[in-house]
């Protein structure tokens, strides 16, 4: 079955979005919270916890931002990298690019009438240009002494190379073709990095100043299908790599909202919404 353009572009954009969401939600926390007891004294069920950055709140500065802290940071980094919410936004990106493999063969069809709409997405999302963006952001901060503009570009060079990291070594290892016939499809490298560096702005910033990121990254995504260089489902499994690893080195986090639904017995659901002030 053959998918319109337009159908399969919202379908990469839910796609991209609904990977994204457990970021921007300080990655769906699911540690489990101590709910008071209930009347009668027994223990109300411990709830689940969601949690959602409403405002930005000033993300806290590090003292030091120069090449000796990016690489120490940039360890601690892939030791932080086996946690729960990387294991949930993994999860949520293995189970859509499962969902929406059916539809590899027809969505790449449906994107050959585009013509050179696409053309600048292979250039977008390259290595090259991510990275030099996020070195250029990086010393112009230090060379102008501006340490929030360093750190922005640090966080960025990191997302980057976790990012290229994760990626490469899957490729390696599964080693799918790609449809114009070369290997290493799975996932993509260009859809990682776009994603990447979109989640290291919404952390930073906020979603009005990542949302024309997150934009970027689905056409360059939808240019890899375009251009026969992946499937639907590389691009979706690119998105929670990029996640991941923009989610990683954005551990500092913001203050955010905890919305918690608790049940207890013999009185129902309650919804109890907590503000945690706990950073990563």
């Amino acid at each position: 079955m053959r998918i319109p353009f337009v159908k399969s572009s919202l379908l990469l954009v839910l796609a991209v979005m609904l990977i994204a969401t457990p970021v921007q939600a300080q990655a769906a926390s699911t540690d489990v919270a101590t709910a008071p007891p209930s009347d009668d004294g027994s223990p109300a069920a411990a709830p689940v916890t969601f949690s959602a950055s409403l405002i930005p709140d000033d993300v806290p500065t590090p003292k030091h931002t120069g090449v000796r802290a990016l690489f120490r940071n940039l360890g601690n980094d892939f030791k932080a990298l086996p946690s729960m919410p990387n294991l949930w936004i993994a999860g949520v990106g293995g189970a859509a690019a499962l969902a929406v493999h059916p539809w590899d063969d027809s969505v790449n069809q449906s994107l050959q009438g585009a013509g050179d709409f696409f053309n600048a997405g292979q250039h977008l999302g390259s290595t090259g240009i991510q990275v030099g963006a996020a070195l250029g952001t990086y010393a112009v901060g230090r060379l102008t002494h501006h340490p929030k503009a360093s750190h922005v570009g640090m966080d960025l060079l990191r997302a980057q190379l976790v990012a290229q990291a994760l990626t490469q070594a899957i490729k390696m290892t599964v080693r799918r073709e790609r449809p114009d016939g070369t290997k290493y499809s799975f996932p993509s490298g260009h859809a990682s990095v776009s994603v990447a560096t979109a989640i290291v702005i919404d952390r930073h910033f906020g979603l009005a100043w990542s949302l024309p990121l997150y934009g970027m990254a689905t056409y360059v995504s939808l240019s890899r299908m375009h251009d026969n260089r992946h499937w639907l489902s590389d691009v979706v499994f690119g998105a929670a790599v990029g996640a991941i690893a923009g989610r990683t080195v954005t551990r500092h986090g913001r203050s955010n909202y905890t919305w918690a639904p608790v049940y207890t017995p013999g009185e129902g659901v309650a919804l109890l919404i907590t503000r945690d002030m706990h950073h990563e």
